[in-house]
């Protein structure tokens, strides 16, 4: 039952945020706090029990029934892949509460449940391996954090809430309607109708109707991650939610839709999915190059993070579509060190805007004498984005253009060119923000305790990630097939 209670104590304790507001107005920063902890308490055995790594197992299973008639069943797994996502969710949730602590004043208990539920959806996707009950995750999250977008968001949050609901809404119907006719498939062939992961893996399809379906998949998750020409929820979003909904929204959101991908996508249509790689990867390509093209152009402090994260996940999606095995390490740890390093910029980005009451950088300037604290660790991330060697972000695109060149070389070629335009659009937030004559003549607070103690946490994940990589590739070797084979084991090694 320990599956269970990576979603349950996220929606329970979501409930008691919502009700404890009565007692206290701080109560429900606690109990967020509490609800996380006991996350992380859930998920640390399976990093420490023994044999935690062995190649291709699951590390937990649990199924039970749930609506036997429609072949529906509450069915959750955890490999490799989904335990250091959970892990990453489980962190991220924790850096939201704190960068949210002072900035949320009011109605506190709505938004901790909020942000706890989002987390519950999250954990499902990351654990369902019923295309049902996945899609049920997927809506789950989605809900919430329409509400922390549109409620508690910036000036224009009403347009960028309905424009993300919208986006992700008619995406995720489209997930659904190629969950039933695979489902459907799968009953002419065998007799019964099923969602379960491992019932449809090797469903026999037709090759016309394998490419619909795949590309039904393909759209939804491509809109989440998201790749371009269905990104453009993504920099409105970002700009106007608060700052804790930045940070789930860039480290762990855009994620479900590789997961998706890699755990889906991917392994369900595997004939339709070697057809459409090359397209698959001009689209990470145009993603790399776009991205960062447009970053540059932004003077929103908020806004050039986001399209960096446009550019980040190109990267993902390239590694996740070469087909091999540095490839998709590379893919799930370039998930990892952006996850961080974005929520990293976007806390920055809000501890500057409720100091300074604006994301404009040309409004800001010479902040790096008056902020000495708040400067280096953007210095830090800010370079961590553009791919340091020493910094996880490095380590995982490193690996998705090896593994691309294994098969692709043009393609790892064009996409190298987001190592050149990452410097340039990082470093510009560097100079913009930081350097330059002073344009605010009043006083700045600097970080205090609580958030140099939170980004101090992702300095060190991001470090460790890039120094010391091998202990998180070992774990994805607990990711048993199909993910790994046969089209990824055996291209692991040049």
């Amino acid at each position: 039952m320990m599956l269970v209670w990576l979603i349950g104590v996220l929606v329970v304790g979501g409930g008691l945020c919502w009700a404890a507001e009565r007692a206290h107005a701080a109560a429900p920063r606690w109990l967020a706090l509490l609800s996380l902890a006991g996350e992380g308490g859930v998920l640390v055995p399976y990093f420490t029990a023994p044999g935690a790594v062995a190649d291709g197992v699951w590390l937990d299973q649990i199924r039970l029934a749930w609506i036997p008639r429609f072949g529906i069943g509450f069915h959750l797994g955890l490999d490799g892949v989904s335990l250091l996502l959970a892990a990453l969710t489980v962190l991220l949730g924790l850096m939201a509460v704190a960068v949210s602590w002072r900035e949320i004043g009011q109605r506190t208990g709505p938004f901790h449940a909020c942000l706890l539920w989002t987390l519950a959806g999250v954990m499902g996707v990351f654990l369902a391996l019923d295309l049902f009950l996945f899609f049920v995750c997927w809506e789950l999250m989605i809900l919430p954090m329409y509400a922390l977008i549109a409620v508690w968001g910036h000036e224009n949050r009403g347009y960028a809430a309905l424009k993300f609901l919208l986006f992700t809404q008619v995406s995720g119907l489209l997930m659904l309607m190629a969950a039933v006719a695979l489902a459907l498939a799968h009953q002419a062939k065998t007799g019964q109708f099923s969602f379960d992961y491992f019932a449809l893996l090797g469903t026999e399809l037709d090759p016309v109707t394998a490419r619909w379906l795949m590309l039904g998949f393909f759209v939804a998750f491509a809109v989440k991650l998201p790749t371009v020409p269905l990104h453009t929820w993504l920099p409105d979003a970002h700009t106007q939610a608060p700052t804790g909904g930045s940070v789930i929204l860039a480290g762990v959101l855009l994620k479900t839709g590789a997961y998706g991908l890699l755990r889906f996508a991917i392994p369900l249509f595997p004939g339709a999915t070697t057809e459409f790689a090359p397209t698959a990867m001009g689209l990470g390509v145009v993603g790399i190059i776009y991205g960062g093209m447009l970053a540059f152009a932004q003077t929103d402090m908020k806004r050039l993070v986001a399209y960096s994260s446009i550019s980040h996940m190109g990267f993902v999606l390239v590694g996740l579509y070469a087909q091999t095995g540095l490839g998709f390490q590379g893919a799930v740890l370039t998930m990892l060190a952006h996850g961080l390093s974005a929520a990293a910029l976007f806390m920055l980005a809000g501890a500057l805007q409720n100091r300074l009451h604006t994301r404009d950088m040309n409004r800001m300037g010479g902040l790096w004498g008056a902020v000495p604290r708040m400067a280096a660790i953007g210095l830090f991330f800010s370079v961590a984005a553009l791919g340091m060697p020493g910094l996880g972000n490095f380590v995982g695109e490193f690996l998705v253009l090896a593994g691309t060149f294994q098969l692709h070389q043009g393609t790892a070629a064009l996409a190298a060119l987001g190592l050149v335009i990452g410097p340039v659009y990082a470093l510009a937030l560097v100079q913009r923000a930081f350097h330059g004559p002073r344009t605010e003549t009043h006083g700045i607070e600097d970080f205090g305790f609580r958030e140099t103690a939170a980004l101090a946490v992702l300095i060190a994940a991001s470090l460790g990630l890039g120094l010391y990589p091998q202990p998180l590739i070992d774990i994805l070797h607990a990711t048993p097939p199909p993910i790994v084979s046969p089209t990824l084991a055996h291209r692991s090694h040049p």
